[in-house]
């Protein structure tokens, strides 16, 4: 049985890449968690045959008690540098809705320049990082391929 962590915060668009993984692996388990946090945790408890990963996370999940502590632009990048530290090996694909980002709150960047600095600081483990539009099927396409590249 093939297992994949899906790291989203927003279920609408977890559900789009759930939808698409099952059509693509017909025998999965998808599991979900929805922060950094939650996200670390599963990956102590088990971790998975591949890692679909938001780069824009809360700290902590969003519930009635909790607000999610501070929202973070680069909460996957915390998840991929835990994985790095506690050599948490599974091919990781990052899909986020933003085509750019603010660092230190000035400076732009642009998916591109993050995707190249990614791939850099993580080759071990990562295969790749794709645009989410639902309105498009060119992340679909993209996690299909990187998805075949592992072997699935």
């Amino acid at each position: 049985m093939y297992k994949v962590l899906i790291v989203e915060d927003e279920e609408p668009k977890y559900v789009h890449i759930k939808n698409h993984i099952q059509q693509i692996l017909p025998i999965v388990v998808v599991s979900h968690a929805k922060s950094v946090t939650s996200a670390v945790d599963r990956l102590e408890d088990s971790i998975p045959d591949l890692l679909v990963l938001d780069m824009s996370l809360p700290t902590f999940d969003i519930s009635e008690e909790e607000s999610g502590g501070r929202p973070q632009g680069f909460g996957g990048i915390e998840v991929l540098r835990e994985m790095q530290i506690e050599n948490w090996r599974c091919p990781t694909i990052v899909i986020t809705g933003y085509s750019a980002f603010q660092r230190d709150g000035v400076q732009r960047v642009s998916l591109d320049e993050l995707s190249t600095e990614l791939m850099k600081e993580f080759p071990d483990f990562l295969k790749g990082v794709l645009h989410f539009n639902s309105s498009f099927s060119e992340w679909q396409v993209e996690l299909e391929k990187i998805i075949a590249s592992t072997g699935a």
